[in-house]
């Protein structure tokens, strides 16, 4: 039943995607993915199973995760129109994938389990 309720959610937010980006208003579509909804659903499932303590450290993971996805919308700003969309959602794709990576080591280092 849950990950139907999952399924579910991602497709409304799919589908609310999809509408607002043919709306006057089309660059909220960009505020959606961003809604927590998995953030949530993670929260709720560390917060019921670990220490408070660990609830506090995903969190903050989940700050500094914020930067590969800024490196991804500064490639798409500048790439946007330079290159054709494909390629633009690559490179950005790929820019976020090396800085997460680039995070994850990082992290190990400082926050070692």
């Amino acid at each position: 039943m849950s990950l139907t309720l999952k399924a579910l959610l991602g497709a409304l937010a799919v589908l609310l995607i999809a509408l607002l980006a043919r709306s006057k208003s089309f660059y909220i579509a960009g505020l959606v993915p961003l809604f927590p909804t998995f953030a949530v659903i993670a929260h709720y499932i560390i917060g019921t199973e670990r220490p408070a303590a660990d609830l506090r450290t995903t969190a903050v993971f989940g700050l500094w995760s914020l930067i590969p996805y800024a490196i991804y919308l500064l490639v798409v700003v500048w790439s946007a129109g330079r290159l054709p969309l494909p390629a633009t959602l690559l490179l950005a794709m790929l820019a976020w994938g090396v800085a997460a990576m680039l995070l994850i080591m990082l992290w190990v280092r400082v926050y070692p389990t």
